[in-house]
């Protein structure tokens, strides 16, 4: 004789629970107003018909900082690679400089957008390895004091301790070479961590494209203060080649999560940002390789400003991108 399977004693509990709190929703809807809304969260109007997502609440402040980071965090690479291999003095001075200004913009940049500095100081009594925004923040410390001492030991050099000036040139170079790179690609890391779409499909692909283009920037601003070198040409070429092929990738991949980047205003800023960091610069280099004189320096010049541009603008296109990205956020 075939045995009846009955179900499972805690299945029965569980099933009599849902049921119970379905009737006690249904029985507490029933006595409110039609005109209050209750807080039932669904996939299609989110929570009180609110995105799931929340939007970022960083205001201008953080798309500069973003750029002038990458631009800072560059220059201190070409510069201390320019000291290293005996590149002309006025190339390494304009690098360090760059890298100064930055050192001391993104902190005040950063505080602004906090609103108060025990905010920032704050950030520094906690290191946390697997947090972005407490590890950008060492980051920038330790790039700070490297720029810092690197101009300082230069300003020095020659006129007061020659030896300690040299020294202290060296050990700030070596040091902003150091924490150069992860300043300018750190942010990329930064919006990838988050759990806003468009940042978190690009996870992979932001800190290359935010260091590249950073590098761009920052041999375009070197160019503009006549700085011209074979070695910069090449840097600006290959940081153009990248940001041309960010920019194919970016159109290649077909994920609704990718939509902010493709359509509305900020589709279109994101597109002017990479048209001006990429085949913009890539073909006027290319170009100005086969030419001499005025009409290449003419051209590079060129280059040079669409890339400074063209850096700032997709900072700006992807904080843009990521507010449209959370409001339209769905599970």
């Amino acid at each position: 004789m075939s045995e009846v399977a009955h179900p499972r004693p805690e299945v029965s509990d569980e099933l009599e629970k849902e049921q119970r709190l379905s009737r006690i929703q249904q029985e507490a809807a029933a006595l409110v107003p039609s005109q209050v809304r209750l807080p039932i969260a669904s996939a299609e109007k989110g929570y009180y018909e609110l995105p799931m997502v929340k939007e970022p609440t960083w205001t201008w402040e953080i798309p500069l900082y973003f750029f002038i980071g990458g631009v800072a965090g560059t220059a201190s690479v070409i510069a201390g690679v320019g000291e290293l291999t005996g590149a002309s003095r006025k190339l390494v001075r304009d690098a360090r400089r760059i890298s100064l200004v930055g050192a001391m913009l993104s902190p005040a940049l950063l505080i602004s957008d906090l609103g108060r500095p025990a905010r920032f100081l704050a950030m520094l009594r906690v290191f946390k390895p697997q947090s972005p925004m407490s590890m950008g923040v060492w980051i920038l410390m330790g790039f700070s004091a490297g720029t810092a001492a690197a101009n300082a030991g230069a300003w020095m050099r020659g006129w007061v301790f020659p030896g300690i000036a040299t020294l202290l040139e060296r050990i700030g170079d070596v040091t902003a070479l150091t924490f150069g790179l992860p300043f300018a690609s750190y942010t990329g890391v930064l919006l990838g961590a988050t759990v806003i779409p468009v940042w978190n499909s690009n996870a992979s692909l932001l800190p290359a494209h935010f260091l590249a283009s950073g590098l761009g920037a920052s041999v375009g601003l070197l160019e503009m203060a006549g700085n011209r070198t074979p070695a910069l040409e090449w840097l600006g070429l290959g940081a153009a080649a990248a940001e041309t092929a960010v920019g194919a990738k970016i159109e290649w991949e077909n994920n609704p999560a990718e939509a902010p980047l493709k359509r509305g205003p900020s589709g279109w800023l994101i597109r002017l940002g990479g048209l001006l960091s990429g085949p913009v610069p890539l073909a006027l280099r290319a170009v100005s390789l086969f030419m001499k004189g005025k009409r290449a320096m003419k051209l590079q010049r060129y280059a040079a400003v669409a890339a400074v541009v063209g850096s700032a603008v997709t900072r700006a296109a992807w904080i843009y991108a990521g507010h449209l990205s959370a409001r339209e956020s769905r599970p």
